[in-house]
């Protein structure tokens, strides 16, 4: 909606306040580049300068990241989450960790009650996928199929504030399964007798398929404390 009509006070609240809703909406997803600043003052009817304050206001706020040469993007969906996400830069390995076992332990508990059908083939694809990628020794490819896996079982949690916190720190789950899948990687090309030990998800997914909540959690709760022992302080 164009604001060239909006009054000159608070124009970049308005602007920032499009933007937002933007966010919000979902149509702007994280990790997604925005328009160029260029873009959105034509969009907006708006000068630059109004667009650019907007861009920083959010930046600062953490929904937003300027990242030089390469253009803007969602860092989150909420201040709340930008506020996150930063703290959860300042953290150590062992506290992220622990945090993401409070949450994918109970997304595993709630999954197995609440998951659908179209849920189970969501999983079992990333499943397929994630067991591929290992077998043909693609770490990328596993690290991304791996963060899937994940994502689709807290999914399946139908939970929505669930689901948004775990978005918020799907950087640092991603960064995570890419550190324990390289090391994992390089101790099997040692050992290959050992190569599918410590990364099978089939149990959890099949507790899941099951709709056996205590098993689905202590499926989850196994592979992170696994993970946890690993850590450094």
């Amino acid at each position: 909606m164009p604001l060239a009509s909006t009054r000159r006070t608070g124009l970049v609240d308005q602007v920032i306040s499009q933007l937002r809703a933007q966010i919000d909406s979902g149509e702007w997803g994280v990790g997604d580049r925005i328009p160029t600043e260029s873009e959105l003052s034509e969009q907006l009817e708006v000068g630059r300068n109004t667009v650019r304050e907007a861009v920083r206001a959010l930046a600062h706020a953490g929904l937003l990241e300027i990242r030089q040469g390469a253009g803007t993007f969602v860092r989150a969906s909420s201040e709340l989450g930008g506020a996150l996400r930063r703290r959860l830069e300042r953290s150590r390995v062992r506290e992220n960790l622990e945090v993401r076992r409070a949450l994918e332990v109970e997304a595993a508990r709630l999954a197995a009650m609440r998951h659908t059908e179209e849920d189970m083939v969501d999983i079992d694809r990333a499943m397929a996928l994630r067991e591929e990628a290992w077998r043909g020794r693609d770490m990328g490819a596993f690290v991304e199929a791996d963060f899937t896996f994940h994502r689709a079982v807290v999914n399946a949690t139908h939970n929505t504030l669930l689901i948004d916190l775990y978005d918020d720190i799907a950087q640092v789950v991603y960064a995570s399964i890419a550190h324990t899948a390289y090391e994992q990687s390089d101790e099997a090309a040692e050992q290959p007798s050992s190569a599918t030990e410590g990364i099978d998800h089939s149990k959890l997914t099949e507790a899941v398929r099951d709709a056996d909540p205590i098993r689905a959690a202590r499926e989850a709760t196994c592979y992170l404390d696994e993970l946890l022992s690993l850590a450094e302080d």
